[in-house]
């Protein structure tokens, strides 16, 4: 009787040791901000903590020669609560910024639409003089204006007499209402050419089939403007208009060359000009700092709502 050998099963070849899984790095982000947020905190942080504790302090003629100035409290606060000038001049200052941020706006929509419609000459023309008009420094600008609106030789009253308005002589600096329609008229010709070539740089971003398609659909120019364009380049227009607004109620050194080149200062102050008046002028830094702080707050007011919807959109 023959035995027969059977062979060993086979045993499957041992598993290969795997590398450790790395853990997940979720605070690299965070180290990245770091050094931009440092960096940002010690160019704003001093000079904003600067302003918080002047405007809790009070500086007179002693200041001036060198004494320490005297620890109020809130008593800046109080007296700008209760000073109806203020209130006046931040009314003022608000409407001024938003007329001139929707007028900004609208206009550079306006120009935005017009260089995707026009040939490719016509567009370059167009973006070249917006992009002059936008490096012209502010002050050489404000040079030019001063002479257009100078009411012995300037250019809008030449101009007006020759299509019968009887314009001779007049100035348009020295009534507060006509003042402040020149200092719009500037910002918003200074402003308009940052706000056309950022919403038309959202507008060739557009999927040319889905214009295509709506006009095969038969939707008009309108139509297509409307519920098509708008809602699509909307995030660059929120953000340039609140761009806008900010910059508008921060405005400063149009106002105070108008106000030397002729105008009333006490009757055309905004919050900048307000401000550089109390400081230089009346020589009280804690009442300037304490208006300063105002601003700012005005200022995030005003861009809260916008700035809570682009986060809604980004989560």
């Amino acid at each position: 009787m023959t035995s027969t050998a059977t062979a060993p099963p086979e045993t499957a070849p041992a598993p290969e040791p795997t590398a450790p899984a790395r853990p997940a790095r979720r605070h690299t982000p965070a180290w990245l901000v770091l050094p931009s947020l440092v960096l940002l905190v010690a160019a704003l942080g001093y000079p904003v903590g600067w302003q918080v504790v002047t405007s809790f302090q009070h500086f007179g003629m002693m200041q001036q020669f060198g004494q320490p100035p005297e620890w109020v409290g809130l008593s800046n606060y109080a007296t700008l609560v209760t000073d109806p000038e203020l209130w006046v001049i931040v009314g003022r200052s608000i409407a001024f910024c938003i007329v001139c941020a929707l007028s900004t706006v609208a206009i550079g929509l306006g120009l935005a639409l017009l260089m995707g419609a026009v040939t490719r000459a016509g567009r370059l023309v167009l973006q070249v003089a917006l992009l002059l008009a936008w490096a012209m420094p502010v002050v050489a600008s404000m040079t030019v204006w001063t002479w257009i609106v100078n009411w012995r030789n300037g250019l809008l009253n030449w101009a007006l007499e020759r299509v019968g308005v009887d314009a001779q002589g007049h100035n348009w600096l020295v009534e507060p209402l006509s003042f402040l329609v020149v200092a719009a008229v500037i910002v918003v010709w200074m402003s308009v050419p940052f706000v056309a070539l950022s919403i038309y740089a959202g507008l060739t971003q557009l999927s040319p089939e889905v214009l295509e398609a709506a006009e095969i659909d038969g939707a008009g120019g309108w139509k297509r403007l409307r519920h098509i364009i708008l809602p699509l380049v909307a995030p660059v227009i929120s953000i340039v208009l609140l761009l806008q607004l900010i910059w508008d109620l921060r405005v400063f050194t149009q106002i105070k060359l108008l106000q030397d080149a002729g105008g009333v200062a006490n009757e055309t102050h905004l919050l900048g000009t307000f401000i550089y008046q109390l400081g230089t002028g009346a020589g009280d830094f804690g009442m300037a700092s304490a208006v300063s702080i105002v601003m700012l707050l005005l200022t995030v007011a005003i861009s809260w709502y916008y700035v809570r919807s682009l986060m809604k959109e980004e989560s």
